[in-house]
């Protein structure tokens, strides 16, 4: 049997493991602080070692922006070293060829996608695109907030909706506000912090209705992490030649935040408007890493798995300190912490947990990404002594 401990040496956590001599013994440790079972920290196994690369912890420990904490792939970091030839080059021919291979994924025209310097971009140019000066974006609060706070420097106009007592959209609300002056409506689904999904069906009625009196827009930077058999999409909804845009990015389940590289999906009409805006594109180094990131179907099931497996870790926390959740189709989770977030927050990272920022107008909620394994037992063992002292 083995037993895992931490160590902190040079600014860095590194695991030790300890061999176990009776069974009596491993039971024990197996119970964990305050009682919460624990699975042993360091479980990938000797393959996943060595196809995945697992990085030491870092004195802090990150649960705070949605990352994937085990990306970029190996065959993607060898493509990106393979691409530095190519780095005298301008993207755009390399980007016309990552267009090519999305057109294909999603049935859609190569005038459909967009590629941009991660989402945030694709949000950010959409909003400038169709909002500015004095127009109106419709969007649910809280949410992930690139599109509205960059739109409102340039004239336009929030009309918030808040989202129900499930934490999820209130889309009769949002339909309900549709006017002359509408130029956008933002969903994000699922939506960042609270984790929730728009229920199939309600989500392709609204996109139809509402498409058809302004234009819809979909984040789906989270889409990848939902488990419902046949969710769809809204590239459906583009495919249809509806008035809907889709957000789509490598920064999650791929592993690449830092590579700086997503893309929309839209009907050619409203492409060739957006196209106009484009400021950052990306760089060769990040296409290229894109195009292999999309073949790496073991690195793509390895995220997906890790992240189930730290989900139910904090969900297993968070019962038994009896602190409500939303069940999330997300990478990360969003809690009913009965603290000021503000205050919870400088606590925690004082532990070397750096959670989740305030999302108004819940202050008392809290949303916590799903790093590795090692990390969230490190979270817990901090709930732990924040809760139970």
């Amino acid at each position: 049997m083995i037993k895992f401990c931490f160590i902190k040496k040079k600014e860095k956590l590194y695991y030790k493991t300890l061999e176990m001599q009776t069974r009596r013994d491993w039971l024990k440790a197996s119970m964990g602080i305050g009682g919460i079972l624990l699975s042993p920290p360091s479980i990938l196994s000797a393959q996943e070692k060595i196809q995945y690369n697992p990085r030491a912890l870092e004195s802090t420990i990150r649960l705070s922006s949605n990352e994937n904490p085990y990306g970029p792939s190996k065959n993607v970091q060898q493509r990106i070293k393979n691409s530095f030839n190519h780095g005298c080059r301008y993207p755009y021919a390399y980007s016309d060829d990552l267009a090519s291979i999305l057109a294909k994924k999603h049935g859609v025209s190569e005038e459909s996608i967009i590629i941009t310097g991660g989402s945030t971009e694709g949000l950010r140019i959409t909003g400038l695109t169709f909002a500015s000066n004095g127009g109106e974006i419709i969007s649910g609060q809280p949410t992930f907030l690139a599109m509205m706070d960059y739109a409102k420097q340039w004239g336009a106009k929030i009309n918030w909706v808040p989202v129900g007592a499930d934490k999820g959209y209130d889309l009769n609300e949002i339909e309900k506000r549709i006017s002359s002056k509408t130029k956008l409506i933002f969903l994000c689904n699922p939506n960042n912090p609270t984790g929730t999904l728009v229920p199939a069906k309600k989500l392709v009625d609204f996109c139809d209705t509402a498409s058809k009196k302004t234009i819809v827009f979909s984040d789906e930077a989270y889409y990848d992490y939902i488990e419902k058999p046949n969710y769809p999409s809204m590239i459906n909804a583009v495919k249809k030649g509806d008035n809907v845009i889709v957000s789509k990015t490598f920064s999650k389940v791929y592993g690449m935040a830092g590579l700086r590289i997503g893309y929309l999906v839209a009907k050619p009409e409203i492409a060739n408007k957006i196209r106009k805006n484009v400021v950052a594109m990306s760089n060769v180094l990040a296409i290229e890493a894109a195009k292999e990131a999309l073949k790496d179907k073991g690195f793509y099931q390895f995220s997906l798995s890790k992240n189930k497996e730290a989900k139910n870790r904090i969900y297993a926390i968070l019962d038994h300190l009896k602190l409500d959740y939303i069940t999330s189709h997300t990478n990360f989770v969003f809690f009913h912490s009965k603290k000021d977030i503000r205050k919870l927050g400088k606590t925690m990272l004082e532990k070397g947990i750096r959670i989740g920022r305030p999302f108004p107008p819940f202050y008392d909620w809290c949303r916590i990404s799903t790093g590795t394994l090692e990390e969230v037992d490190l979270f817990t063992k901090s709930m732990l002594e924040v809760y139970e002292g």
